[in-house]
């Protein structure tokens, strides 16, 4: 509302009863001086003489912008032009119902209900000039100067039931309102004498934000009128609409409505939003409509709010056909009226002489004059004369949208505010005795002839009935509970539009047939119109820095995170046992990865540990047969057939390695690596010392040395050895075993199954104990390679042991660093490398001579320097 109201509020209620009986005459003498004629509030004709008199104001014509109007040319100095139709319905379900009521024996029994209805033009001051009038009494033509009304129903507009709520107000007089929708008339402190029996804009934003994101529509563009109904609706839309972002919002003034309709036409046409909520009165619509039609802007779906989806005005335009068709809109419940149709289908100027609107009527749909419908034959535009109609026409065969009564709407809530004003004065001329029990100080009585505003306030707060149709109605402080109709414009087969209706909004539910809808491609897909297309099962929304929530990017979920909806905000973790599909759309269970002998590197190992044990087998077959020859004979031949069989097992022992790990492969691969090891070096170990012992024995004094080094000292010291290992490996399976172990947290989508060492001491003394032997070994056999013999073996225990330090020492750092089963890898690498390494540095030179040179297998051969 304009600033200027406010305070000339005050100066208004003290200026009241000069205004209304001199100024306003004043007022109206100076318009219909434009006019060439002389109208007074009264001269309607629509008036009605009873015991207790309503008042109510009606937009019967409209004021359209003009070039020339500004805010430096007074607005009650406009004339009032464009007879509208469905106002002049609403007047006479006014009528109806007070005549409804005069003849119900049961509603204010006894008193005569009359009625005074004044034309608001659709302008803020002559609908305040006009309930100033009614409140006060003032007039030019009725007799008494006492037939002020204490309730007015009216105004269409917010802003304007605003300007009468304010300014009434302070009198105490109730307001009731068919339209004015606004959420803020809902503020019982500011407005206490207002009602309606149209829901507040609250109800309708909310049901129209539901419906927008129950069709999918996240990305809209918003047009409203520049007024307390558009700004607060839009605002009420875009807050309470979760998830539904405004990609525009253009508002339109009706005193610059040209400019302002190029402005949001422009914007419609540029922006990516295919649906537009729009909040505008339906005449301000209609020039949108018929700027987008000649830009042939067709593709938009527009949702509409009740102040235009049912305007039969834009339905029956058929330039607006192809802009317009497939709306889909929130509509004020449509209700039957038992009994109206015929009503206005009786209408006749000739029963109501004094009638100038009617008048109108026949003026406008047979294009004739009825005659002198007024003492001065006027009207209340400026049309040219015509011809006196016959007498002989009828409305009973008119279709217009006066008697089209299938959608009653804004007219049933009209209806509805006169049986709400009649039974509220039905209960204040019906108190009980003030001796009754039911008699207290919150409700005050007053005769019918002198009816006090405030009083009558009272009661209608307290208003509750049922209506002729059997449904409750009563007030939630201004307001009445929400029920909507959900409407659609669908094209027919003559190329004009009709109104459908495909569901109800009670409440906060939403009922609708979806596949009853017609939209504006002609089809019944629903149309798209989002920012950001949503994001698919797998991914989730990144808001975008600065942009609406509705427009995002798409991320693809990590690793061991999925989503399983369309649009999810963020990805879900799966599991530990669990792991993301391909798609990031499913958890499934993890795959258990451990060295089998099934995939490339299990099968190759195997083939390498099988051929190494084939190999160290040829070797054994090929010294037993040779067995009783100097070279296999010489240094104990005993112990060369032991290192033949541990070399055997450390072959085989590598298998141990591969395939699932369970309790007891945990247990036995570990220890027999580090016993067939130890056992293997003990026999090395042994037979070093026996080749240092054999050349110092050769030695003067050192005869006796070879006694302490015999075969018995020689199984025994390997059996010592090898013993410490198995006691080592005992006290370690006996404490803290290694046991299978899940590894989550590695491979992502597997689960690394291997073998946990329980204690690293366990495995560092087994590692350290086979370092600690193959140290010795290497250290003596070093030391007897330059023993004088034409086979010296030192020199090629040397070399082997050189091999397997590098190895093992390459081992451990390779180990710890491997995951999973590749640190099972390099320890049966490491096994099969050292093994490798023994067999041929030991054994290779041996076979050499006992296959390809048989004549260096002798003793003079072997003895000779």
């Amino acid at each position: 509302m304009s600033p200027w109201f406010t305070w000339l509020t005050p100066a208004i209620l003290l200026l009241l009863p000069w205004l209304v009986r001199d100024g306003v005459g004043m007022a109206q003498t100076t318009v219909c001086s434009r006019w060439d004629h002389s109208v007074g509030l009264d001269d309607l004709g629509l008036s009605q003489e009873g015991d207790v008199v309503i008042g109510a104001v009606f937009p019967i014509h409209n004021l359209p912008p003009a070039p020339d109007l500004s805010f430096s040319q007074p607005p009650d100095l406009q004339s009032c032009v464009n007879f509208l139709e469905e106002p002049l319905r609403w007047v006479h379900a006014l009528v109806f119902a007070v005549d409804e009521i005069n003849r119900n024996p049961f509603l204010l029994p006894g008193v005569r209900l009359g009625y005074r209805v004044l034309d608001s033009c659709g302008q803020h001051p002559w609908s305040l000039r006009g309930a100033l009038a009614l409140v006060s009494g003032g007039n030019l033509t009725w007799p008494s100067s006492d037939s002020h009304v204490p309730l007015v129903i009216g105004d269409a507009s917010s802003t304007q039931a605003i300007i009468l709520a304010r300014t009434l107000g302070p009198l105490s007089v109730p307001v009731i309102s068919y339209q004015a929708s606004c959420a803020c008339l809902s503020d019982r402190k500011e407005f206490p004498n207002f009602f309606r029996t149209i829901p507040s804009d609250v109800y309708q934003a909310l049901s129209m934000a539901r419906l927008t994101w129950l069709l999918g529509w996240t990305w809209v563009g918003a047009i409203a009128a520049d007024n307390d109904y558009g700004r607060q609706a839009v605002f009420e839309a875009a807050v309470r609409g979760t998830g539904v972002c405004l990609a525009f919002f253009e508002t339109l003034n009706r005193a610059n409505l040209v400019r302002d309709v190029e402005r949001a036409a422009d914007t419609v046409q540029a922006s990516t939003a295919r649906v537009i909520l729009v909040f505008l009165w339906y005449t301000d619509m209609e020039a949108l409509l018929l700027e987008l039609g000649r830009r042939n802007v067709t593709d938009r779906q527009f949702l509409a709010s009740e102040a235009w989806s049912t305007s039969g005005q834009l339905l029956r335009n058929p330039a607006l056909f192809n802009v317009s068709r497939g709306v889909v809109g929130v509509a004020i419940r449509s209700a039957p009226m038992p009994g109206f149709e015929a009503h206005l289908r009786s209408l006749h100027p000739s029963r109501r002489p004094g009638d100038i609107l009617l008048k109108e009527l026949w003026e406008t749909e047979f294009g004739c004059s009825p005659g002198a419908a007024h003492a001065n034959d006027t009207s209340l535009s400026p049309r040219p004369r015509l011809a006196s109609c016959s007498g002989a026409e009828t409305l009973e065969v008119v279709q217009s949208p006066f008697t089209d009564t299938s959608q009653l709407r804004v007219t049933y809530n009209v209806y509805l505010a006169v049986y709400a004003a009649a039974h509220a004065l039905h209960s204040l001329l019906s108190c009980p005795q003030r001796d009754s029990p039911t008699w207290g100080s919150s409700f005050t009585c007053s005769p019918p002839h002198n009816i006090s505003p405030a009083e009558l306030l009272q009661h209608l707060n307290q208003v509750n009935f049922t209506t002729p149709l059997g449904e409750p109605f009563y007030f939630r402080g201004a307001d009445v509970p929400a029920v909507y109709d959900l409407v659609n414009w669908q094209a027919t087969l003559q190329g004009l539009l009709k109104l459908v209706t495909i569901g109800r909004v009670e409440g906060s539910n939403i009922l609708i047939n979806q596949s009853a809808i017609q939209w504006n491609t002609g089809s019944n897909m629903v149309p798209v119109s989002v920012c950001s297309d949503s994001c698919p099962p797998g991914t989730r929304v990144a808001r975008k820095k600065g942009e609406p929530v509705c427009c995002f990017d798409c991320i693809p979920c990590a690793e061991g995170e999925v989503s399983n909806t369309t649009g999810s905000l963020q990805c879900d973790r799966c599991p530990l046992e669990f792991w993301s599909n391909g798609n990031r759309t499913a958890c499934v269970p993890r795959q258990l990865e451990f060295l089998s002998f099934n995939d490339t590197m299990g099968v190759t190992l195997t083939t390498v540990a099988v051929c190494g044990a084939v190999a160290t087998a040829a070797v054994f077959m090929l010294f037993v047969y040779h067995r009783h020859t100097p070279l296999v004979r010489a240094n104990n031949s005993e112990l060369s057939f032991l290192l033949l069989l541990s070399l055997k097992l450390c072959f085989l022992c590598s298998l141990v390695f591969i395939g699932r790990p369970s309790v007891w492969a945990c247990r036995i691969r570990q220890a027999a690596f580090g016993v067939i090891f130890v056992l293997c070096l003990s026999c090395l170990l042994v037979k070093t010392i026996v080749v240092l012992a054999a050349f110092r024995s050769a030695r003067p004094g050192a005869g006796q040395l070879m006694r302490w080094f015999g075969p018995v000292q020689q199984r025994g010291s390997v059996f010592l050895f090898t013993s410490v290992q198995v006691i080592i490996c005992a006290v370690w399976l006996s404490i803290s075993p290694p046991l299978p172990y899940r590894d989550l947290g590695l491979k992502g989508s597997k689960v690394i199954l291997e073998c946990e060492m329980g204690s690293v001491a366990g495995f560092s003394l087994v590692l350290g104990y086979i370092g600690l032997l193959a140290s010795l070994c290497l250290l003596l056999a070093f030391l007897a390679r330059k023993l004088p013999d034409n086979f010296n073996e030192a020199k090629f225990i040397t070399f082997s042991m050189l091999i397997f330090c590098v190895v093992w020492m390459s081992f451990v750092p390779a180990y710890v660093s491997s995951p999973g089963k590749y640190a099972d890898a390099v320890e049966i690498f490491a096994i099969l490398a050292s093994s490798f390494g023994l067999l041929f540095c030991l054994f290779a030179p041996k076979c050499y001579i006992i296959l390809l040179r048989p004549e260096r297998n002798t003793k003079k051969h072997m003895m000779s320097i």
